[in-house]
C-alpha cells in the first residue's frame, strides 16, 4: 500500500521539505510528474508558464484537482536583469491575468532562472505576489540521471528546504526529456521520510521560504 503524505504527518515527522517544479505544464511529462507523486503519496507545487497553462487547461485542472499548488513562473521566460521595469511587471500582471483566468489565483511567484531585481521585488509587491527561490537544486535541466542528482540534493535536504525541478524542457536546458526527473522523484521521497521529514507543496512548510537563491545563478 502506497503511504500517503496524511499518514506520513500522522507518524510524527518533524520537518518538511518543499517539492517545487517549474515551466510547465508540458503534456508529455506533466502527466509523468503527476502520476509519480500521486504514487508516492505526496503534493508539490508547480510554477506555471502562461501561456502553457492557457494550451493545456484540462492538464492545469489535473494539477490543481490533485491538490498540488499552482503559482506562477512567467508569461515570457526572460531574465529579469534584461529587462525593464515596465517588461517585468507587465510580464507578471500577464501571466497572473491569464492564471486567475483559468480559475486560479497564485500567491507566489519563482522568476525565470531564479533572478530577482529591484523590479521584480516592487513588482510582486504591487501584484501582492511572494516571490519564491530555492535551498536544493537538481539541476535536472543538465540532463544527469536520477541516482547522479540524488546524492547531489542529499546534503540539502533538511527542514525547510524548496527543492528545485523541472517539468518541462525550459530555454538553455540541456536535456531533450523530464525523464530522470521523474524517475528522481520515488527515491527522493524516501530520503526524505527516512531522515523523518514530510515532502509538501509550499504552502505546508511551517517556516519562511526563501525568496532568494543560495547562490547565483548561472545561465547556459
Amino acid at each position: 500500500m502506497v503511504e500517503r503524505q496524511d499518514d506520513s504527518e500522522k507518524r510524527g515527522l518533524d520537518g518538511r521539505v518543499a517539492l517545487t517544479f517549474d515551466d510547465g505544464p508540458d503534456p508529455v511529462w506533466t502527466p509523468r510528474v503527476l502520476d509519480a507523486l500521486e504514487e508516492a503519496g505526496v503534493r508539490a507545487t508547480f510554477f506555471v508558464v502562461a501561456p502553457l497553462a492557457e494550451r493545456h487547461t484540462s492538464l492545469l485542472h489535473r494539477v490543481a484537482e490533485a491538490g498540488h499548488e499552482v503559482s506562477l513562473h512567467c508569461a515570457r521566460h526572460r531574465r529579469h536583469d534584461r529587462m525593464t521595469a515596465d517588461e517585468v511587471f507587465a510580464d507578471a500582471g500577464e501571466g497572473l491575468r491569464t492564471l486567475r483566468r483559468l480559475g486560479h489565483d497564485p500567491a507566489a511567484w519563482r522568476t525565470p532562472w531564479g533572478v530577482v531585481t529591484g523590479d521584480t521585488v516592487e513588482a510582486a509587491a504591487t501584484l501582492g505576489l511572494r516571490l519564491v527561490g530555492w535551498t536544493a537544486d537538481s539541476e535536472d535541466w543538465r540532463g544527469n540521471t536520477a541516482g547522479e542528482m540524488l546524492p547531489h540534493l542529499a546534503p540539502g535536504v533538511r527542514p525547510g528546504a524548496v527543492v528545485l525541478m523541472h517539468d518541462g524542457i525550459g530555454p538553455g536546458a540541456l536535456r531533450v526529456g523530464c525523464g530522470e526527473t521523474v524517475r528522481l522523484l520515488a527515491p527522493l521521497v524516501s530520503l526524505c521520510r527516512s531522515r523523518g521529514f514530510a515532502p509538501v507543496p509550499l504552502g505546508g512548510l511551517p517556516g519562511p521560504v526563501p525568496d532568494r537563491n543560495p547562490r547565483p545563478v548561472s545561465v547556459v
